[in-house]
């Protein structure tokens, strides 16, 4: 395992955090190539209304870009959350050497929660590091969807409030 693994996963929590301020469930990536981070994302699937803005999928696509080819040897990716199966097929496919997650995906995970990509006879298996700063990265996750589900709750109240009131006049009619 990198012994630098906590420090570049803490730079994919500034981007997971970079997510949360723009509503979006807080995931940040960075990729990381000879020591040097050369890539940055974070989710936007509900702002860029599009199911492929996974944060690892964003990030391999930026690392693409800067090194010229869809291979990426000698890459890391560090993620707040366990690859979903889309995701970890990106991995696989451009060849990242090595993957550190942070949180389990108990609903999508595909490096070992739900099942493993690894387990099957593919052309490229990464290594895989699980539980890097895990409590730090489920505790982002558990408190963006608490305040979700607060308020949520809090404008479905709201509504009820309305509809009684209106209720009430026509009553009063």
């Amino acid at each position: 395992m990198n012994e630098n693994a906590e420090k570049y996963m803490r730079e994919a929590m500034k981007q997971a955090r970079l997510a949360a301020k723009k509503g979006e469930v807080p995931v940040g990536a960075v990729i990381v190539r000879d020591g040097e981070i050369i890539a940055r994302a974070y989710n936007t699937r509900e702002t860029g209304k599009d199911a492929l803005c996974h944060a690892e999928i964003k990030a391999i696509h930026r690392a693409c870009r800067k090194l010229g080819g869809w291979r990426l040897p000698r890459c890391e990716l560090y993620v707040t959350l366990e690859p979903c199966p889309m995701c970890a097929g990106a991995i696989i496919n451009s060849r990242i050497v090595s993957v550190y997650y942070g949180a389990h995906d108990q609903k999508a995970g595909a490096f070992g929660t739900l099942f493993d990509m690894n387990d099957f006879g593919l052309n490229h298996k990464p290594e895989i590091y699980s539980g890097i700063l895990e409590e730090e990265c489920a505790g982002m996750l558990s408190s963006f969807f608490a305040e979700l589900r607060k308020q949520r709750k809090n404008a479905s109240f709201g509504k009820n409030d309305e509809k009684n009131k209106k209720i009430n006049n026509l009553n009063e009619k």
